[in-house]
Parts: C-alpha cells; sequence; structure tokens
C-alpha cells in the first residue's frame, strides 16, 4: 500500500511538473496597443521580469475572424527584448496576441498592427518625423504634410521629412485636391500621433485615394452637445434619418462639424466622452468622412491650460487646427477658444478667450502660401467672429481678447486673410446668420443641430429649434469646381421648410403670462407678443441673407414688409414658457434675433400669402387663411 501510494505521489507530481511547464507568465511582457513596422522587419516585445518563455515557444497572432498566424521567436536579447517574426502575408489590422505552448494559447493583449512600405532611406540630420505618402502603393510627389509648425512637400517618390520638435505630438497630411483619404468608421485617416521623444526619429505614413470630387456636397454641421441627457441620443438618431437621406440623394459627400459634438460637464457625471461620441456616430451613420472643428464643450475641464485641456480631442479625434482641399476648395480648421492658463473645474469652463493663437497665425500664414489666391477658401472655427447686424449689444462681444505677441483678435484674423475670397463657418450660438464683412469675407453662423440643447425635444417632443426659432439641422453646401451654392436643411422636414408665418392676433391668444405660470421671468416674452398691432404677420426666415426676398400680400395686394428684431413664438411656448411655469431657470430662453419680417394686414380674417426666394432663386410660399390658429402641433417633426 505504501509503495502504491508513493508510486501515485510521483505520477500526480510529474502531472504537476507537466501543467506547471505549460504555464507562461505573461505580465511582465510589454504589448503596445499600435505597432507600426515595415514589411520584413521584426518585432520586439519588452520583458520585465520573469516570464518563463523558451525559444521552442511561439507567438499567435489571432485576427478579427478568429484566424492565427503563427510567428516564430527569433531570440532574446539581454533579458529584455523578446524578438518574434510576423509571417509572409500578414496584413495590417487589430489582432490579440498570445504566446502558445504545448497547445495553450496565453493571452499578452490586442494591438493594432501598421504594416509600412520599406523606405530605401536613411533620415537627413535633424529629421525627427518621417514618411511616405502612397496612392495605389506608389509614392505621391508635392504633397504637403505638416506637424502644426513647418510645412513641408514630399519629394519625387512620395517622401517627406520633418525636422519636427513635435510641439503638438501629431502629423497630418493636407489631403490634396482629388483624393480621399481612408476612415476608420466617420474619422479620416489623415494624421498620426507622435509617441517618440523629440530627438528620436519616428515614421509616419500616409494612404491617399484617387477620387473625382470636383462636384460634391458637404454638410456643415453646428453643435451637436451629446451628453446623455435630455433624451439627446434618440432625438440624434432622428436627426440622422434626414442627415442619412441627404447623404444618399447627393452622390459625393462630406461632414464637417462646427465644434461641442460633446459637452464636457457630463464627460464625468455622464460618462459621454469622445469614444462614446464616436460609437455614436458610427452606429448613425456609414461611408462618409467626418472632418472634425473643436468647440469650447470638447475641453477637458479638469486640465490646465489650453494643450492640455485639448489633449483628449487630438488623441481621440483631430489636430485642433488643420487643413485639407475636397475638389477645388482649399479648407482650414482652426481652434479660436482659447484659455491661456485657466485652471480646472466646472466654475472655469466659460473663462477662455476668444483669439486665434500666435502658433495658429504664424501656420495659417504658410498654409495659405501654397494656396493660389483664386481658390475658394473655408474656414471653420467654433464661435462666430462677430454676432449678425440687429443685435448690436453682442457684436463687440465676438471680436476676440487677443492679448499677447502674435494673436490675433477677429478683426485681425479678418485682415490676415485679404488676399483670399473667404467664406467663413462657425456654430457656437445655437443661431443661425450670414453676414458679409467686406467684398472678400463672408460669414455664415450655421445653427446647431442639437438645436436648443435638445431641450425643447425633451419638453414638448416632436418640437426641435433654437432659441432664435431656427429649427435644427445643417448647411447644405453644393460644390462644383470653384462654383458653389449654400442652403439650410431642417431636420425632421422637407427641404421646401424654409420659413414659418404667424397670425399674431391667434399667437397673442396662446403666449400670454399664464402660459409661463405667471412667472415675472415670462413677463419680457408675453409683452413682447402682446405690443404687435393687430392684424399682425410675422415671419420668421432663419436662412436669410441680403440676397432673399421675402413678400407679404393680403388678397394678392403687397404690404409693406419691415424687418424685425424679435422672439420666436414656437421656441417660446416649447422651451421658455414650460421652463418658468415649472419654476426652474430657463438658462436657453429664446433670444431676440433679426430674421423676422412683419406686416400688417386690413383685417383678422383676410387671406394672406407670404412668399420667400431664396438666395439661389428658389420660392417658397404659404397661403395663410386667416385667423391661423397658433398651435405646437403644427410645426412638429416629420420623420
Amino acid at each position: 500500500m505504501l509503495g502504491l501510494s508513493l508510486a501515485g505521489c510521483t505520477e500526480k507530481e510529474k502531472e504537476k511538473e507537466k501543467e506547471e511547464d505549460a504555464k507562461i507568465v505573461t505580465t511582465y511582457i510589454s504589448l503596445p496597443s499600435n505597432i507600426e513596422i515595415e514589411e520584413g522587419a521584426t518585432i520586439n516585445l519588452a520583458l520585465a521580469g520573469t516570464t518563463n518563455i523558451k525559444k521552442e515557444d511561439q507567438i499567435l497572432m489571432r485576427t478579427v475572424a478568429n484566424q492565427d498566424l503563427v510567428c516564430p521567436i527569433v531570440s532574446f536579447k539581454d533579458g529584455a527584448h523578446l524578438e518574434f517574426a510576423l509571417p509572409d502575408g500578414i496584413v495590417g489590422g487589430t489582432y490579440k496576441v498570445y504566446v502558445s505552448r504545448a497547445s495553450i494559447n496565453h493571452y499578452i493583449g490586442t494591438t493594432n498592427l501598421t504594416i509600412l512600405k520599406a523606405l530605401n532611406i536613411e533620415p537627413a540630420p535633424g529629421t525627427t518625423v518621417y514618411g511616405i505618402v502612397t496612392c495605389d502603393g506608389k509614392g505621391v510627389p508635392g504633397v504637403l504634410v505638416s506637424d502644426g509648425v513647418e510645412i513641408v512637400a514630399t519629394d519625387a517618390d512620395g517622401i517627406y521629412q520633418l525636422a519636427s520638435r513635435k510641439r503638438w505630438e501629431y502629423v497630418f497630411v493636407i489631403i490634396p485636391s482629388g483624393y480621399e483619404v481612408p476612415c476608420q468608421g466617420v474619422l479620416p485617416e489623415f494624421h498620426a500621433t507622435l509617441s517618440q521623444n523629440e530627438n528620436v526619429a519616428e515614421r509616419k505614413d500616409f494612404e491617399l485615394i484617387k477620387t473625382d470630387n470636383d462636384k460634391f456636397t458637404l454638410f456643415v454641421l453646428g453643435d451637436m452637445h451629446l451628453a446623455r441627457r435630455n433624451g439627446d441620443l434618440s432625438q440624434f438618431a432622428d436627426f440622422a434619418k434626414t442627415l442619412n437621406s441627404s447623404i444618399s440623394k447627393a452622390g459625393k459627400s462630406y461632414c464637417i462639424t462646427l465644434g461641442d459634438m460633446t459637452w464636457d460637464l457630463y464627460w464625468y457625471s455622464n460618462s459621454y466622452t469622445f469614444p462614446d461620441y464616436l460609437a455614436t456616430a458610427n452606429e448613425s451613420f456609414e461611408n462618409v468622412a467626418f472632418f472634425h472643428t473643436m468647440g469650447n464643450h470638447d475641453n477637458d475641464m479638469n486640465s490646465v491650460g489650453d494643450f492640455n485641456k485639448a489633449f483628449r480631442y487630438t488623441r481621440d479625434i483631430a489636430p485642433t487646427f488643420y487643413s485639407f482641399n475636397l475638389g477645388k476648395a482649399h479648407f482650414i480648421v482652426m481652434d479660436n477658444i482659447d484659455y491661456n492658463d485657466v485652471g480646472t473645474g466646472a466654475d472655469l469652463r466659460s473663462k477662455y478667450v476668444l483669439n486665434y493663437t500666435a502658433e495658429q497665425m504664424a501656420w495659417l500664414a504658410k498654409d495659405l502660401s501654397y494656396v493660389d489666391k483664386g481658390t475658394p477658401v473655408f474656414i471653420t472655427s467654433h464661435a462666430p467672429v462677430s454676432r449678425p447686424n440687429g443685435a448690436t449689444s453682442f457684436n463687440d462681444k465676438y471680436m476676440g481678447g487677443a492679448d499677447s505677441a502674435g494673436e490675433a483678435n477677429m478683426a485681425e484674423f479678418i485682415a490676415s486673410l485679404s488676399e483670399y475670397n473667404v467664406h467663413f463657418l462657425s456654430g457656437h450660438t445655437h443661431n443661425t446668420f450670414h453676414r458679409k464683412h467686406n467684398a472678400k469675407f463672408s460669414e455664415h453662423n450655421e445653427g446647431a443641430v442639437c438645436a436648443c440643447w435638445w431641450w425643447t425635444g425633451h419638453l414638448t417632443p416632436g418640437i426641435h429649434v433654437s432659441e432664435d426659432g431656427a429649427p435644427g439641422g445643417y448647411g447644405v453646401w453644393q460644390f462644383e469646381g470653384k462654383n458653389f451654392k449654400f442652403s439650410y436643411q431642417s431636420a425632421g422636414h422637407d427641404a421646401r421648410y424654409q420659413f414659418r408665418a404667424y397670425d399674431m392676433n391667434e399667437v397673442k391668444k396662446v403666449v400670454t403670462p399664464a402660459a409661463g405660470g405667471n412667472n415675472s421671468g415670462f413677463t419680457p416674452f408675453a409683452s413682447a407678443m402682446s405690443a404687435y398691432p393687430n392684424n399682425s404677420i410675422l415671419v420668421n426666415v432663419w436662412d436669410y441673407d441680403d440676397d432673399w426676398t421675402v413678400t407679404i400680400s393680403e388678397n394678392g395686394k403687397e404690404l409693406s414688409v419691415t424687418k424685425d428684431y424679435t422672439y420666436d413664438p414656437v421656441h417660446i411656448m416649447s422651451y421658455t414658457a414650460p421652463r418658468y411655469k415649472a419654476g426652474a431657470s430657463a438658462g436657453f430662453a429664446t433670444v431676440k434675433w433679426p430674421h423676422f419680417f412683419r406686416a400688417t394686414a386690413s383685417s383678422a380674417s383676410s387671406t394672406v400669402t407670404v412668399t420667400v426666394t431664396d438666395r439661389n432663386g428658389n420660392t417658397f410660399s404659404e397661403t395663410m387663411n386667416r385667423p391661423k390658429a397658433f398651435n405646437l402641433a403644427d410645426y412638429k417633426n416629420q420623420y
């Protein structure tokens, strides 16, 4: 019995030894989340401790399709590095990585593998960033590449070399006309993050895709403010129906945002940050590239200073300033929200200054030096350079606060562009206006996707309007060569929905002090509506500029029409009234805005016709049989 017992223990010990031999300690194997490697080169992994790995073990690279690729271990270097070779034919992508022994796979981690084309060059002295720009596997000459400070062109073989100090920790290709770049979901892959120290030469390659985009449509998306609140994700899904419909009809198309895709305050309280925004966008849209502009709410409130507050944005979304070409137009994205040395915390979120930093202005001059004076230039920034004519009390607020050498306030910024024909696209106000500052500089404040921060749809389901009464929506810019035209598309409505006309006799019956719970804060809104003379007609033309015409006729006779600077009744009743009635602060209360028109009819029951002709020659009209009741249900979205 004793002998049998000893024999049994021996077998167990042998089995245990076999099991231990199959085990591998993977804790001390350092696997980068991203690996870039030239064709035919080996991969080195850092080891930091006892790993129990043997040379006869194997590395497995598992594809997303669960195919295992065997990679032989080549050597151990100084006991601190493990070197292994990749199999022939392996392609870039996401891989799970294992060490395999005795048919047991020991998971190390997941990495994104990029296979780089072999370059037979030695970087020139001082070069710290270099690479090749290719299309169909061949280098493309003359393509501009920048690190946010310097701009260089690729040589005859498509190779670029930058003596970069890596100030912004990224490098980007300025997409040339007639090309696109691959996309990762909605994100175009035109920039790459730098990870080595300043003196190390690191390689970053870019791929171009040849395309004919002389004719294309650009959809311009103002503030989204996605934050997982007010039912915003559900409302955004409805919004996406309209945009997807527009994209499907447009042919070649792109999107560009104007900032505030997210809402910094809710990064923390609602756990909704840039990866969540990207997941929402990728679930909502396919086969369209989103270029991005940074907004004040895309800065990290828990970091200090402008550079640090932008870090998460530049890591997850895009550079804060860059440029690209689409067709025959040149686009420049800039950031005019300057947090200087602003500290941390929610209370300091509004302490930014509106200007363009010296770094951006120096880079802008270099970028424009490559742009022909006859090329249409489009610049996006989050904040406008001013409020519209008519909102006189707000104009100076947006002139900026440059206080250091090289910085530019808004007037200086406009002056720096005097040799180019510029269209400036902005968001931030959540309202719409167009303003021509001089013969060569026009401004377009494009409204907001979220309208009134998703509040009106939350309080009054089906209504989606901004503080100026403009529906939530987006700009539609159609390009053909150097020619272009633009319009506004309201979410949840037909493209012909370009104005609202009110019979103010009926509006006054609804917008009363009682509608706001007799709250004193609501008094200005009720008073403004009651002040309209009897038989007044009010028209809100949210996309209006001086190239539009508005006529109002009564029984075929044209009435005298004047511009008005007033409140929109739909926004009053869908947001401001219910907020005040509930006793809450109406933080986004209806604002007076100058894209309104008024006329006075001769009676309360006459038929009135409103005719609006836009800048493109399209005519929209409504025949109003009066009295016309004012009912919010008549203005609901039609998804």
